[in-house]
């Protein structure tokens, strides 16, 4: 029997980020893959996000990732659609085009740096629960796992899903996209190449050692994911939205799949959560799938430790289905509208969809709205009645007086920003070392508390005594008093 704190199946993006956040706090976290260890070029998400890079920062690897990746400042959404993310309140106000693979690299690095133990080439096919924790059997009868919260982050197939019950209700609505990895004899102008046009869509990605990533679809060539892909039809693709096939040669590897649209009913099962894939999948339109499994990770992690490791009432957990859940809704339904947006056709749909496209594109307040919910900076959370009204928004990264706010998240800490003297009712608490105070640089008198993920947990405009503070420091931080 392998005993951990908790158990994460799937050593994805958002496995690998759940997995060193709860192990950098502590915690014994194991990590099972059911595929085998070995560095991978081929990679379907090649997007983050503003949103996705502010949660990085919070962990001290965003700068890392950046370097590593091409900023652009827009993102084709469809025909006659850009997303322009350069007036994003944000350091990261870009596109970041990266291949997941080189994500994956920094993720698992730092995971196991934290101290997360991994274990390849196992799938888990079992589940049950007990008042005290989960026990998950593989394939192997002799290899068991038991935990006290189990994880699963095992992708569009996910055993764990299955393993509990859940459906996974949806549809296709792609079927034979198309990717490849080729050579080209010209040099495309952009490192980073989209368009889209009444036949389909395609990117073109530069991937290094010469080679480019092609993703698209082709409205002439709808086949199943089985049938042969050619060299002629990734031409075909090229020039329908290029103009040029570039002289493509030496494809050195190619895929035909489809995308589908699904959501679980519940990203929660007693003591089994679902988080990326597992919980939801869309379309690529948007490219948002792996962003948003990152955002998952983020948001569970944190709550997870305040339970397990600061005493926080269980009762927390809950509000991940609750907050994550609308938010995968909320996805769905946006990359599902543009994807319907490029592949619709008919002369009434495609006027319609240039109308749309130059008000996305071109008209402010449209532009501006559509690039802060795509990049994530605009996703909010519900807030009890009778919350502040900032209670449930993003955190922008404000410079207070001990230093930038998203530097002092790190760590998986809570940040309670004050007015420029420090709140009288906290002179009477003993914050522990995960609960810090920050000062306000500025004239707001509002005292705020900033979870670990960057969002406000709770608020006042009005002076506060010690009772009230330590009653919202204790449901979201759990115990307060030092020992």
């Amino acid at each position: 029997m392998n005993a951990a704190d908790v158990l994460v199946v799937g050593a994805g993006p958002t496995g690998l980020l759940l997995a060193g956040d709860l192990a950098e706090a502590g915690l014994a976290v194991t990590l099972v893959e059911r595929r085998a260890h070995k560095v991978s070029n081929l990679s379907r998400a090649l997007v983050m996000h503003a949103r996705a890079l502010e949660q990085f920062d919070a962990r001290g690897i965003a700068d890392e990732v950046v370097a590593g990746g091409h900023p652009v400042n827009r993102l084709q959404l469809f025909q006659a659609a850009r997303l322009d993310p350069s007036r994003l309140p944000s350091r990261f106000p870009f596109v970041l085009f990266t291949p997941q693979y080189e994500v994956e690299k920094v993720l698992e690095r730092r995971a196991r740096e934290a101290g997360v133990t991994f274990v390849y080439e196992t799938t888990v096919v079992a589940i049950e629960q007990d008042a005290d924790g989960v026990e998950a059997r593989t394939e192997d009868p002799s290899v068991t796992f038991r935990a006290k919260y189990l994880v699963g982050t095992d992708g569009v197939h996910s055993s764990v899903r299955e393993a509990v019950g859940l459906p996974f209700p949806g549809k296709s609505i792609l079927t034979s996209l198309i990717l490849a990895d080729v050579k080209l004899a010209r040099r495309p102008e952009r490192p980073f190449s989209v368009n889209a046009v009444p036949e389909g869509f395609c990117l073109l990605t530069e991937m290094g050692d010469d080679y480019y990533r092609i993703t698209g679809w082709n409205r002439h060539h709808q086949l199943p994911d089985d049938a042969p892909l050619e060299e002629d039809e990734l031409k075909e693709l090229l020039r329908l939205n290029f103009g040029t096939d570039y002289g493509m040669y030496d494809v050195r590897w190619k895929s035909r799949f489809h995308s589908d649209e699904r959501q679980a009913p519940a990203y929660r099962v007693g003591r089994v959560f679902l988080a990326g894939d597992a919980a939801h999948v869309h379309s690529p339109a948007g490219a948002m799938g792996m962003n948003t499994g990152l955002q998952d990770a983020a948001n569970l992690g944190w709550k997870l430790v305040a339970v397990l490791r600061d005493g926080a009432d269980e009762a927390l957990l809950d509000t991940y289905q609750v907050e994550r859940h609308a938010v995968g809704k909320l996805v769905l339904r946006m990359s599902g509208t543009m994807v319907r947006a490029a592949i619709l056709h008919g002369r009434s749909v495609r006027l319609l969809r240039t109308v749309a496209g130059t008000m996305v594109s071109h008209v402010r307040p449209v532009a501006h709205r559509a690039a802060l919910m795509v990049s994530g900076i605009g996703i909010r959370y519900r807030a009890e009645s009778g919350a502040h009204r900032i209670v449930g928004r993003r955190a922008p990264d404000a410079r207070l007086a001990e230093g930038r706010l998203y530097e002092l998240l790190r760590g998986g800490r809570f940040v309670l920003i004050a007015p420029e003297a420090a709140p009288e009712a906290a002179a009477d608490i003993d914050l522990p070392s995960h609960i810090v105070i920050a000062r306000r640089t500025d004239r707001e008198q509002t005292i705020a508390l900033v979870r670990p993920d960057g969002y406000y947990a709770w608020a006042s405009k009005d002076p506060v005594d010690t009772a009230t503070l330590r009653k919202a420091l204790t449901r979201w931080a759990g115990r307060l008093d030092k020992v």
